[in-house]
This record gives C-alpha cells, sequence and structure tokens, in this order.
C-alpha cells in the first residue's frame, strides 16, 4: 500500500499573477525541476490552514494570511499518493528562496501543466477558468 501524504499549498496572487515555486533535485524524478504551489505536508492533527502557513514561513520566511480552501484534489504518483489542499493565502511579507530553486510570477493564461508537479498541474485548469485565463 502506498503512503498517503496530506499537502497544504498557497495559492498567492499579486497584481493578477500568482506565485509559484520551482522545486530542486528530488528523489522523485516527476516533481524534480518543476514548478509548485508552496507549501508542505500537514502534520498529524494539524489544521491545513497552519500548516501552509508553517510551512510558508519555514521554507520562504514568509508571512501570510490564509482565506479560503480552493480547491482539493487527490493524485497518485507511482511512488505515493498526495491529497492537495489549496488556499487562497494573502502575502504579508517578503520571502527568501530556502529550499527551492527558483520562484516565478505567472500570469493565469500563461500556466503550462507540463512546467508543474503534476498533482498541482490538474488545479491549473481551474485557475484558468476563474482569474481569466483561456483554457482551450
Amino acid at each position: 500500500m502506498k503512503k498517503h501524504v496530506k499537502v497544504a499549498a498557497a495559492l498567492l496572487f499579486d497584481k493578477g499573477k500568482i506565485f509559484a515555486t520551482k522545486r530542486g533535485d528530488s528523489p522523485f524524478p516527476y516533481v524534480a525541476h518543476k514548478y509548485e504551489f508552496p507549501g508542505g505536508k500537514i502534520e498529524e492533527g494539524e489544521r491545513g490552514e497552519d500548516a501552509v502557513k508553517r510551512e510558508l514561513q519555514e521554507e520562504l520566511d514568509m508571512e501570510v494570511t490564509v482565506g479560503g480552501l480552493y480547491a482539493s484534489h487527490t493524485f497518485e504518483y507511482p511512488d505515493f499518493i498526495i491529497t492537495l489542499f489549496v488556499y487562497e493565502c494573502e502575502m504579508k511579507s517578503d520571502f527568501v528562496l530556502k529550499e527551492h530553486e527558483s520562484y516565478t510570477w505567472f500570469a493565469p493564461a500563461d500556466l503550462k501543466e507540463e512546467e508543474w508537479a503534476p498533482a498541482d498541474a490538474d488545479i491549473l485548469a481551474s485557475i484558468k477558468r476563474v482569474f481569466g485565463g483561456i483554457d482551450e
């Protein structure tokens, strides 16, 4: 039976663009050097809203205000299963990359699934639709 991981991530907007972090090397090649919504594992007994706040502080030295749940999605990778909870968040501070190789701001119309970790990529069509991108 595959390990099931629950992850809380942030959907951050500024001036109509979405913040994305890019993973570096990984033991899982299907997520290495791919963009993702920043965040991380939800610890046992932890609320998703608290996890996303903690993870952004740990990984980016970023303070955020956590809003509502934008989407949740379960995805099966070859080695594990992930349930991703994406929360709408507001950036309250600057940030420092500590664990990622880079970051970027994407206009919704410029989101390309093949550049993202597969679990995160499944949410991009919804973002394009909701926030003004064209999903055609």
